[in-house]
């Protein structure tokens, strides 16, 4: 007979939770991060964002259609909105939003301003091709209707 196999310890689980002066050197980080992704991978990533986004919108604007009260339609509206929100996050997409944020890296002279403004045309360009193509999708499937 085997002896018991006895569990062994694990690390405790970190938590993100920081500190502002920490929160603004991660900030950094991220812009740095950011600001050095190749440009088509970010206008990829960007375009992805806008169809996320989009989506999140579109579910919103047919939760709030309908006869439910003003309030529940409005939660629930705002409750699938943010699904958008979820896919850009899990989905690592570039929201022009999102990219505002390397001011940071550009604050702490770690991104060129030219880095930075690269970043937000891109991901602004981006964003518009990725909702423009879904609300194209929109209306060719009738959904409008």
């Amino acid at each position: 007979m085997d002896p018991p196999v006895t569990p062994t310890p694990t690390e405790p689980p970190t938590l993100d939770a920081l500190l502002p002066p920490a929160m603004a050197r991660r900030a950094e980080q991220v812009g740095a991060a950011k600001a050095a992704l190749p440009a088509d991978r970010l206008l990829v990533l960007a375009v992805l964002a806008g169809v996320f986004i989009g989506i999140g919108g579109l579910l919103s604007a047919v939760a709030t259609t309908g006869e439910l009260p003003y309030g529940v339609s409005r939660v629930l509206g705002g409750a699938v909105f943010s699904l958008g929100l979820v896919l850009v996050v899990v989905g690592g997409a570039e929201l022009f939003t999102g990219n505002t944020l390397i001011v940071m890296a550009v604050a702490s002279r770690q991104v060129r301003v030219s880095a930075f403004a690269r970043s937000l045309a891109l991901s602004f360009l981006g964003n518009a091709v990725g909702s423009i193509v879904l609300a194209g999708a929109v209306v060719a499937g009738g959904v409008h209707e």
